[in-house]
């Protein structure tokens, strides 16, 4: 189970204060808005996945699609190389509907990185 002095720390160092943060009802995210964050709660334990704008879908997509890859390409990951593997996947999320074919999207990318110098 997850710690408010586990979590916490990473939110404020990854999230800009004043950001609108949408959770689920985990206790420890109460303490979002003393922080300065913007914060709505989706109350899945009553079978609510949508409240509003507020909505997990996303971020629990995002992990779903990340967690399932990697375990059917890769199997395995080191933590020392966790976050190589989590910005392929958020590169391939984003793109996810991108009717240009992933590769070429990156390609693209590359070629323009590569003329810039």
């Amino acid at each position: 189970m997850a710690k408010k002095t586990t979590i916490m720390p990473i939110v404020s160092d990854n999230i800009e204060n004043g950001t609108q943060v949408f959770t689920d009802e985990f206790n420890i995210y109460q303490a979002l808005p003393a922080m300065g964050y913007k914060h709505a709660t989706v109350p899945h334990a009553e079978k609510i996945y949508v409240l509003g704008y507020a909505h997990t879908n996303t971020i629990e997509g995002f992990w779903s699609q990340s967690k399932n890859g990697i375990r059917g390409i890769y199997h395995a990951v080191s933590a020392k190389y966790l976050q190589h593997y989590l910005d392929e996947y958020a590169f391939r999320y984003d793109h996810r509907d991108d009717i240009t074919p992933i590769f070429f999207s990156f390609l693209s990318r590359t070629i323009s990185s590569s003329q810039l110098r």
